[in-house]
């Protein structure tokens, strides 16, 4: 929630404004560029080994796929929609409610759907390395004792809470998209 949120307000400045996205795209684009492993050690000596350093990686991560979906969908709303909201007298914050937002949305969720992953991803980093609790620990704790069956259960576990998430973000998508034509009920991408 933390990094999505901060990734949708961000996403929403610079998809609306030519200024913003001079200030902040190029330092967001930056960090963006910097791998997980890359960031650990910085991690562990902010937070130390604790859910801090977890929180603050799977938020990072999770902030920039949101970021960029969401002024991809914003810019990619159609021009003539937005001139036809104008001529027929909408102020900008019905336009933007009533147009840009809902024609922004299937980029948005589908940076959420990629969010997760690199959530889930973040996490295993985060507790495989720099944690003393988790499953990620308890993959690596089975590792010092040549444990195979604790090493594929917890492989499992990452996998089903994976899928599940994602059954989640395709269930979100269908209930928030019951309106578009190529989401509807019973259409198959």
């Amino acid at each position: 929630m933390i990094g999505g949120s901060i990734g949708f307000a961000l996403g929403t400045v610079v998809g609306f404004s030519r200024l913003a996205e001079a200030l902040f795209d190029r330092s967001i684009q930056m960090i963006r560029a910097i791998p997980f492993l890359a960031m650990l050690p910085l991690v562990i000596v902010w937070f130390g080994v604790d859910e801090g350093g977890k929180i603050f990686l799977v938020s990072l991560g999770v902030m920039f796929p949101i970021y960029i979906n969401t002024v991809l969908g914003i810019r990619q709303v159609d021009p003539k929609l937005l001139e036809l909201g104008r001529v027929t007298g909408l102020s900008n914050a019905t336009l933007i409610r009533r147009i840009v937002l809902p024609g922004a949305l299937p980029s948005i969720l589908a940076g959420v759907r990629y969010a997760l992953a690199v959530a889930w991803l973040a996490l295993v980093i985060a507790e495989t390395i720099a944690t003393s609790s988790g499953i990620g620990y308890l993959a690596m704790d089975a590792r010092e004792f040549l444990r195979t069956d604790v090493i594929v259960l917890t492989i499992v576990v990452y996998a089903t809470i994976g899928v599940a998430s994602d059954a989640v973000a395709r269930l979100l998508e269908r209930r928030l998209l019951a309106w578009h034509p190529n989401y509807a009920a019973g259409e198959r991408r």
